[in-house]
């Protein structure tokens, strides 16, 4: 790629699905490629995150729908008792991550990516230093490196993690103990999901939510029906506006509960197990950052929509970051997205990333799934580009596949511009959620409008016809009452 005398083309310091498709992606495209990682080929989606806990939510998702006795009476269908096993449900998570781990490993080896097992770090401009595990420490040179360390559980201050009784999402998703009753410190993806995980397989849950209301995050109307039925319909307890100030291992994990707003002591809770869900930080404090100047925001490396590394809005050249490191959207296949936009940068191609139609999905049973922007981001943007925002809602309660399905509470609020029809965002609570926010994240992706998007026609019966109906109601307004 350079006349320069560099060890490789390219560097790439970690090997979660930010840094595996980076390093795929160049080899493929002929660059001399090496992957440094200090733990498991795969990083926290594939070995502590989404594809175990996924496995965890088929197996325990299983469960609940043959538990249901009342659901599965209503379709004439009688089931015994309902046993499991969770031992094999653990092992069932295990054996899928060994498989996919193995399969990224091969795939890296057949590009021929070399792969370096130890920690890496900058030690300037287009160096690497890496020490691996038998103790070897080298620099190496890169005409281009590529961070993407991904991040790590956040635990707040006053809780102590013993990995048994008071833990993170690292270590829930090995699933070692079932315990009669656990509080789960905070109410985003990662707490709704293990909340599904623990109350179908007979659990007690606590769940304990620093601010005002329990599911921050989602679309105010989403979390009226979705906590109706992940929350209220199930053995959950809630505690809204509160704060664990203090958590303390042992048998039973003692919880100081406080005020969050005044900090003043509430109670004291006694549980089997704490399960710590409060986000994630970046993995950037070893990099030794230092060495060509970065700077960090909260531990979050700056970048620019080509991936490349940037320090006051000035660019550090042949750095590149992609992946949670980054602190833009936190999930797998934004990481992904952003590793191929690096590379092909690097190649001479001019790639930008379009954040705004990249989906996001909680698989909770329901599922809940979300594009483009909040209704709250919408109506700002609709008052400082002065046009009309337009809310429509499409529920499943009208869809003949939900109803045959007797799933049928479900909803999607769909947020676009009522002059040119631009779809904005969506936000979907019911059955297969996150399959049908794709078709709305292509949509927003070719900014298309609702009025050509009402004319396509979907298979029927099926639940895409919930968007269709959005789209058509959507449609309706385009035009109407619009500022201009």
């Amino acid at each position: 790629m350079s006349e320069a005398n560099f060890d490789f083309d390219l560097i790439v310091i970690g090997a979660g699905y930010g840094g595996f498709d980076a390093a795929k992606h160049a080899a493929q495209h002929g660059l001399k490629v090496a992957i440094i990682e200090s733990r498991d080929m795969g990083g926290t989606c594939v070995n502590r995150g989404c594809v175990p806990s996924k496995a965890l939510l088929a197996a325990s998702g299983k469960v609940r729908e043959l538990a249901n006795v009342k659901h599965l009476s209503s379709l004439g269908i009688h089931s015994a008792p309902v046993r499991f096993e969770r031992q094999k449900i653990a092992e069932h998570a295990i054996n899928l991550v060994s498989n996919i781990r193995n399969n990224l490993t091969k795939t890296l080896e057949r590009s021929g990516v070399e792969i370096i097992r130890g920690i890496g770090r900058l030690e300037g401009q287009q160096k690497v230093g890496v020490r691996e595990k038998n103790g070897v420490d080298r620099v190496l040179s890169a005409e281009n490196v590529i961070i993407a360390t991904g991040s790590d559980p956040f635990v707040p201050p006053g809780i102590e993690i013993d990995g048994r009784t008071v833990f993170t999402s690292d270590h829930a998703i090995n699933l070692e103990w079932l315990p009669r009753w656990i509080a789960i410190i905070g109410s985003g993806y990662i707490g709704l999901e293990f909340a599904d995980i623990y109350t179908a397989l007979g659990c007690e849950v606590t769940m304990i939510e620093a601010l005002d209301r329990v599911m921050p995050t989602f679309d105010v109307d989403i979390v009226k029906i979705a906590s109706r039925n992940l929350i209220e319909g199930r053995d959950i307890d809630t505690k809204a506006g509160v704060l664990a100030s203090k958590v303390l291992p042992g048998c039973p994990v003692k919880i100081e509960l406080s005020e969050m707003k005044t900090k003043n002591f509430i109670e004291e809770l006694e549980v089997d197990a704490v399960l710590v869900a409060t986000g994630r930080v970046p993995a950037s404090k070893d990099l030794n950052l230092q060495a060509v100047g970065v700077e960090t925001n909260r531990g979050y490396i700056s970048i620019d929509k080509r991936m490349r590394v940037t320090v006051q809005d000035q660019i550090i050249p042949n750095l590149w970051a992609v992946g949670d490191v980054t602190g833009k959207l936190m999930l797998a296949h934004t990481a992904a997205a952003q590793g191929t936009i690096a590379v092909d940068n690097i190649l001479g191609k001019d790639r930008q990333i379009d954040y705004r139609s990249i989906p996001a999905a909680t698989f909770t049973h329901p599922e809940i799934s979300s594009v483009g922007l909040s209704e709250h981001d919408a109506k700002e943007a609709s008052a400082s580009e002065l046009f009309e925002l337009g809310v429509v809602r499409s529920y499943f309660k009208a869809n003949s596949k939900a109803l045959a399905e007797l799933e049928s509470d479900g909803l999607m609020k769909l947020l676009f511009r009522k002059d040119n029809g631009e779809v904005l965002g969506a936000h979907i609570y019911g059955l297969h959620a996150a399959d049908l926010i794709q078709e709305v994240s292509n949509a927003i992706a070719r900014r298309l409008s609702v009025v050509d998007l009402a004319h396509e026609v979907h298979t029927h019966p099926t639940l895409s016809e919930v968007v269709e109906v959005a789209y058509k109601q959507a449609a309706s307004q385009v035009g109407t009452n619009s500022k201009r």
